[in-house]
Parts: C-alpha cells; sequence; structure tokens
C-alpha cells in the first residue's frame, strides 16, 4: 500500500466527542421554541442525518426548504448555546489515537452531517485542531449519510484513495455509508451496543485500542 494513499476519516459527533445530550437538549429547546411535537424516539432515529432529512422525514415539521433552512440554522445555534453552558470534551482515547496517527505521518479529515460552526467552535477549544488537514460538513455536500458523499469528499481532500481511507464511525447510516464508498470502517460503540456493529471491520469501546499496522498493513 502506498503510505501517500492512506487517510483516516473521521465522524465528529459521538466519535471525537461525546455530543449526544448537548443535541437532544438542543432538539428539545428548539421544539418548545416554535411550538411542535418530538415524535417518539424522533432522536435515535434521526442519528447521524442531516437536518434536512430530519425535519421532513423524522419529525415531520415541514417540507419546506426555506423553512427547514432557518430552523436548522436556528437548531444549531441553540446547540452551541448548550455546548457553552454544558462545556464538552473529547472522547476518552481520541487524543492518544489522534497523536499516533500523526506520528505515522497518516492524514486525517472530519466527515460530519454537522454544521461546521458547531465543528471549528469546538475543535480549537479542545486543543484537537492542529490534528486534521481538513473539515468536511454538512453544508460542503448534497447527500446526507447513509449516500457514500461525504467520505469521498473528505478522502480526496486530503488525497487518499477510497480503498486506503479508514472511516471511524458510531452511527449505524455512517457505517452504511462508508462502506458504500467502499472504505473500511472502524464503530466506536458510543451510540449503538457492540452487537449492533458487527457489519463493521472492526468494533472498538475506544480509539485508542488501535494500531496503525492493524488498520494499514504493508
Amino acid at each position: 500500500m502506498s503510505k501517500q494513499h492512506r487517510g483516516a476519516i473521521f465522524d465528529w459527533d459521538g466519535v471525537i466527542i461525546n455530543s449526544a445530550a448537548h443535541h437532544e437538549e438542543s432538539w428539545e429547546r428548539l421544539a418548545q421554541e416554535v411550538g411542535k411535537p418530538l415524535p417518539l424516539g424522533h432522536f435515535k432515529r434521526g442519528f447521524g442525518m442531516k437536518n434536512e432529512v430530519i425535519f421532513p422525514n423524522i419529525l415531520g415539521w415541514t417540507s419546506d426548504a426555506g423553512e427547514i433552512r432557518e430552523l436548522s440554522l436556528r437548531k444549531e445555534a441553540i446547540y452551541r448555546e448548550v455546548v457553552h453552558e454544558r462545556g464538552i470534551k473529547p472522547l476518552p482515547g481520541v487524543e492518544p489515537w489522534l497523536r499516533t496517527l500523526h506520528d505515522a505521518k497518516i492524514p486525517c479529515v472530519i466527515a460530519s452531517s454537522t454544521h461546521r460552526a458547531n465543528i471549528t467552535t469546538t475543535l480549537q477549544g479542545l486543543g484537537l485542531g492542529h490534528f486534521f488537514s481538513a473539515i468536511v460538513s454538512a453544508e460542503d455536500v448534497k447527500h446526507g449519510k447513509p449516500d457514500p458523499e461525504v467520505f469521498l469528499t473528505a478522502a480526496a481532500r486530503i488525497g487518499a484513495a477510497p480503498g486506503h481511507g479508514v472511516v471511524f464511525e458510531d452511527a449505524l447510516v455512517g457505517i452504511v455509508a462508508a462502506q458504500a464508498a467502499k472504505m473500511k470502517v472502524v464503530a466506536v460503540a458510543t451510540t449503538e451496543p457492540k452487537e449492533k456493529l458487527t457489519h463493521a471491520n472492526w468494533v472498538v469501546d475506544r480509539l485508542d485500542e488501535l494500531n496503525v499496522a492493524k488498520l494499514w498493513p504493508s
């Protein structure tokens, strides 16, 4: 394998940070603010999807593109308020694994369905920004997961051939998207139990259980 074509492609929520409670609260605050109901189980069913899919298909609030955009921007602004109030930390094992990849000269990129501002405002505060060569966010793609566009775009940003890219995901739709991109997948058991993640190439509780030679054999 050419070392120049390797790449590590990271989902954000549930892989780098544990933001599930922050996002769930932001949905609840938005629903209260606009006077809309939240269907039972909405958060789990929409996890990993773009807001443009969640509002019409999961929540059933609206299919109007302008209204979806307005609601989406407000929801993410509320999310950042919640992060500011509660604080947030990287998941255990994240920083040691990023340091290992940096030492092995494997480029890293974030590929997420979340909005760019959510990532950038948190990334620098965590002191992890220097580990990533690029960010691909919701604004950069037309099709959300399980479509592979976000991972293919991210791989291209760091010059990684799809067959040499390894995706780090926690959401079921993300694993499907990575496999559709013809990439190997490490599933992190933060939002789903391990028995639901067995279709990934590897399943771990924390990223520093991994080693470079296993993921990118010579």
